[in-house]
């Protein structure tokens, strides 16, 4: 069933807010995905890459990180969250520290990398996951999150959203795609590559794909009405951009509130009600087949 939420603030004043906002719309969605959750936060620009790590635990990623900065003669400036941390890294070095990881450490994966962009994302309930990453206490401009109820594939952390395939690039997903196989080996020829079986990777990969060829994201949305076959909706992020689209059919819930401070996005109402001035806001449900995006600079 699964349940997404999404927060793009207009206002700047918002911003120390957003983690907290976030994450009681996060839990209000708990019963539409109990298994896992996960977020992506959309900080302040950084001046090195930031490449979000996940282990099984601080220990082994403490010990990973301090064997990579020992190879590469660099230190990273290593910003531990749980079982992630987040490391600053020179944007000309990123293959060679993905190719090291890839060598040295195959239990650590790559969840997000880009100048702004972090994502978190773990097995248990959403509320757990959002302390155990500090959700609260983080600022922005916008993020999205995602509670993951598995129905067709196994409750682990791999399956978790966000999903990232492109820097500062990510996107959450409640439906399913019946297509993803054959898109799947169309984009790998194409350069892309993907670390799960999910069908949400490969729409994240679309989009990637898309962008990457000079398409704006409106247009790589649009494009994927065409491309990609199932029921979903879909809120994506960018460095700068919020955007959701749902299928033709649209059979699976949304709803949106718009008001001058913030546009936000609930696969119902109730994850919305807490939000500042909500009362005021025009509420609605995104069109089927239509793109909604949002930018800011």
């Amino acid at each position: 069933m699964c349940g997404i939420v999404g927060l793009f603030l207009k206002n700047p004043r918002l911003e120390p807010q957003l983690g907290a906002l976030l994450a009681t719309m996060l839990e209000t969605m708990t019963d539409r995905g109990p298994d896992s959750a996960g977020f992506a936060i959309y900080g302040s620009p950084a001046d090195m890459l930031k490449l979000t790590l996940r282990g099984p635990d601080s220990a082994t990623l403490a010990a990973v990180v301090a064997a990579l900065e020992a190879a590469t003669g660099q230190a990273y400036g290593a910003e531990a969250r749980d079982t992630h941390i987040v490391l600053s890294v020179p944007a000309a070095a990123e293959e060679a520290v993905r190719d090291w990881l890839c060598a040295h450490a195959p239990g650590i994966d790559v969840v997000s990398a880009g100048r702004r962009m972090e994502i978190y994302k773990e097995v248990g309930r959403p509320a757990a996951v959002a302390r155990r990453f500090g959700l609260a206490g983080m600022a922005g401009s916008h993020g999205i999150g995602h509670t993951r109820m598995a129905t067709e594939s196994a409750v682990t952390t791999d399956g978790a959203h966000p999903f990232s395939t492109g820097p500062d690039e990510c996107l959450v997903h409640n439906g399913s795609l019946s297509n993803h196989n054959d898109l799947r080996r169309r984009l790998r020829r194409a350069g892309l590559s993907f670390a799960t079986q999910n069908d949400t990777e490969v729409a994240a990969g679309y989009l990637t794909w898309r962008m990457r060829e000079g398409a704006s994201l409106r247009q790589a949305l649009e494009s994927s009405l065409d491309d990609l076959d199932g029921f979903f909706t879909f809120v994506v992020g960018t460095e700068t951009g919020f955007a959701v689209l749902r299928d033709p059919i649209a059979c699976k819930p949304a709803v949106m509130a718009e008001t001058g401070d913030y546009v936000a996005f609930g696969s119902e109402y109730r994850a919305l009600v807490g939000l500042p001035g909500i009362a005021a806001a025009t509420v609605f449900e995104p069109e089927p087949a239509r793109v909604y995006v949002w930018e800011r600079q």
